[in-house]
């Protein structure tokens, strides 16, 4: 299967071979949900597929990359985007505020990309406990496909790696609101030597994506050495992740408001400067995607990235972000207004 490198044979590519198979592997994690015996369980499951499933069809754009292993890549990257969007609906309404309950929840998406590992009681800090093995399915489809890559030895380290950033992000952000920034703060302090120069809160937008890891699964397909991983890793980490969080937060600034939820675009000094600093971001994206094999459908996923954000109807029904994303889009170029108008009629749809 021939990589895309131009807007309209991508677009044709997703809507054609992606969006169909992320659907269907997307509903049979539903009918799943839908099954679970406890329900609080049963509702933040069902509720972060119904509210966050456009995220398992972004991140399925990197079936594309995988040749004749294209639905099995998907398959792993709609079962592992699943496990994020659930794990976050549980600790962002939890009723638990234990960094040892966040941590433990977590643990399942370093399980998923350690196949021969067993799922544990990943409720086992807290009162909803019964999920029928929803959790413990999501995590062994992972390591199932995983397993058969030819790759994936090769790529299983820097993965974790990537993993072990998000899931402590992931802990840190969700425990009692006095605590966070701090914990944040000094987490930051002990891996700011290993990556350019930032502030705390660029570097924990950085480390919230799981594009890495898709892009290395995909990868992974193929028989390549550890030193190419290293390549690919550099090429996401951390301007790629960087911008598609800080565009994710971005359109959630209304919610997380009115939720008092920790948002990483507030911390800012002025909406000028933010836009300053994602358009850095992109730029710096541009410049570490040229070295990726295949770097033209990376430079298309980047600016597709900016668009699939920016068509969002929390944007669309907002005029000041609408505004301000006006100027994301002049500086995404002509590629990412092809996407924009393509994703707003899509959307509509």
């Amino acid at each position: 299967m021939k990589v895309p490198t131009k807007p309209w044979t991508l677009l044709y590519k997703v809507r054609q071979e992606v969006l169909p198979s992320a659907h269907q592997y997307v509903n049979e994690w539903r009918e799943k949900a839908n099954k679970i015996p406890n329900d609080e369980l049963r509702k933040q499951a069902l509720s972060s597929i119904k509210e966050k499933a456009f995220h398992c069809d972004g991140g399925a754009v990197y079936g594309l990359l995988a040749g004749k292993q294209c639905r099995n890549i998907i398959r792993f990257i709609v079962a592992y985007q699943t496990i994020s969007d659930y794990l976050d609906n549980l600790c962002d309404r939890s009723t638990s505020l234990e960094e040892r309950d966040f941590r433990l929840l977590h643990l399942s998406m370093y399980h998923a990309l350690t196949p021969g590992e067993e799922p544990e009681n990943y409720y086992q800090y807290r009162n909803d406990q019964d999920d029928g093995g929803y959790l413990a399915s999501l995590v062994s489809t992972c390591q199932d496909v995983l397993k058969e890559l030819p790759g994936f030895l090769n790529a299983q380290g820097i993965m974790h790696q990537l993993a072990g950033y998000y899931c402590d992000l992931q802990v840190f952000k969700h425990v009692e609101k006095n605590k966070r920034v701090k914990l944040l703060e000094d987490w930051f302090a002990r891996h700011q030597h290993s990556v350019p120069t930032m502030t705390w809160y660029e570097f924990s937008a950085c480390t919230g994506s799981t594009l890495g890891i898709f892009c290395l699964a995909a990868y992974a397909s193929h028989d390549l050495k550890t030193e190419d991983m290293d390549v690919l890793k550099d090429g996401y980490f951390p301007w790629v992740q960087g911008l598609h969080i800080m565009l994710d937060y971005f359109i959630d600034q209304e919610e997380d408001r009115e939720e008092d939820d920790l948002n990483f675009i507030f911390y800012y000094d002025s909406e000028d400067k933010m836009v300053q600093r994602i358009r850095f971001f992109k730029e710096k994206a541009e410049e570490s995607i040229r070295s990726l094999p295949d770097r033209e459908f990376h430079h298309l996923i980047n600016k597709g990235l900016i668009a699939f954000y920016l068509a969002d109807k929390k944007v669309q029904q907002n005029k000041k972000l609408k505004q301000t994303a006006k100027q994301f889009i002049r500086f995404g170029g002509l590629p990412t207004l092809f996407f924009y108008l393509n994703s707003w009629v899509f959307r509509q749809t």
